[in-house]
């Protein structure tokens, strides 16, 4: 995973660049109609039951338009929500209030989302070992803050990109002419360019299970679109000899089931790509 100085520099670079796409060179709206030293307060106000996510971020938001604006916190990241719950207040300025306003907005009802799906895919596993993962099918420019999000609703990341884990699934698989020889290089890759970074390889068989256990340095093995019956027979190959995964088009009328065979993780891109957003809204008090 990335260290938590580049995921922070990944946050901040969201905010600039959401902030330089709604506000461009002014909110001439407010700036027409408010006064400068206008001072207001508004709530965070929650119009949809769910796990609240993002909070933290909100505080970024407005240190960022305005470092006089205060933030005053009822409920945090990670709680539950109902309807009418109000998650915080925030006074100073009203420009600036209100130049902050979508942002934080677009923000926390896509992040609540996450965290609620999560939750919910959380709650399914309870009592066993599995945990679940997001994958990259986040949308492009905000990742950081998506799976900040999931972390939030109790699950786990997978590799933020392309950069922090190697992950040689079926493409990478044909174009290097097989798995041993993808494995192969790769191994020589890492040492060749000094690079410490854990191995995944993605199974499309039995028998490539036992042919990717058959090099050493693994450190999980993707069991994708098995059924249940073949990943049981996977989990007892592999034992303990790496980590296991379980991902394909697992949902939450299946995943209990993939997690009672014995799988260490189930990644799920939903978690990200199939959310709607949570109903919030940031009210003048």
């Amino acid at each position: 995973m990335i260290s938590r100085e580049l995921f922070d520099r990944e946050v901040e670079g969201i905010i600039s660049n959401a902030i330089r796409e709604d506000v461009g060179n002014g909110d001439h709206t407010s700036l027409s109609c408010i006064p400068s030293d206008a001072k207001g307060k508004a709530k965070l106000l929650v119009k949809e039951d769910g796990i609240i996510a993002g909070v933290a971020f909100a505080k970024q938001v407005f240190a960022y338009v305005d470092s006089n604006l205060e933030v005053e916190t009822f409920i945090n990241d990670g709680e539950p929500v109902v309807v009418g719950d109000i998650v915080f207040h925030v006074s100073g300025k009203s420009q600036s209030i209100l130049m902050a306003e979508r942002v934080v907005l677009n923000a926390m009802q896509r992040m609540s989302a996450i965290a609620t799906k999560t939750a919910f895919f959380v709650n399914l596993l309870e009592g066993t070992q599995t945990k679940i993962l997001d994958t990259r099918k986040t949308t492009p420019g905000i990742r950081a803050i998506e799976k900040w999000a999931v972390k939030i609703g109790g699950g786990e990341n997978h590799r933020f990109a392309l950069y922090d884990m190697i992950m040689i699934k079926d493409n990478h698989i044909d174009f290097a002419g097989g798995i041993t020889a993808a494995i192969a290089k790769t191994k020589n890759y890492l040492n060749v360019n000094n690079l410490d970074l854990k191995i995944i390889v993605e199974a499309r068989s039995l028998e490539e299970i036992k042919e990717i256990l058959s090099n050493e340095g693994v450190y999980r093995i993707l069991i994708d679109n098995f059924n249940y019956e073949d990943t049981k027979k996977a989990v007892a190959l592999i034992g303990n000899r790496c980590f296991t995964e379980s991902s394909g088009g697992i949902n939450e009328n299946t995943i209990r089931e993939y997690a009672a065979c014995g799988v260490d993780f189930i990644s799920s891109g939903a978690l990200t790509h199939s959310v709607s957003n949570m109903d919030l809204s940031l009210k003048a008090v």
